[in-house]
């Protein structure tokens, strides 16, 4: 299992439908994220920042391959065009990152 974290903006004037959209996600989406190998997907967020944090638990062997699935799902697609709008990708994310991927410093086990 291999934990990963996110980190992105919402814009401000989308905080309220982005909080609602995310009360009651679909049912496909969420399957596809089962299917795609996650476990305990969780956004958190810093107000008044708008700032983001997505964990998420990686429990298959390929994650690139799990992507690529993902994002060639229709419903899935269909998600993100909704919500990609929505948000601020953060300047400093690296070359095609649209969620900045974070580097993990320290876990406590046990």
């Amino acid at each position: 299992m291999e934990r990963m974290g996110f980190a992105i903006k919402v814009k401000p004037e989308f905080m309220a439908e982005y909080k609602r959209v995310h009360a009651d996600v679909w049912p496909e989406v969420l399957d596809r994220i089962h299917d795609c190998n996650i476990r305990n997907y969780s956004i958190f967020l810093h107000e008044p920042d708008h700032l983001m944090f997505a964990y998420y638990e990686y429990h298959g062997s390929n994650h690139d391959a799990d992507m690529a699935l993902m994002a060639e799902h229709a419903k899935t697609q269909e998600w993100w065009a909704l919500c990609m709008p929505m948000m601020a990708p953060l300047a400093s994310r690296k070359d095609g990152e649209f969620w900045a991927g974070m580097d993990r410093i320290f876990l406590a086990e046990g």
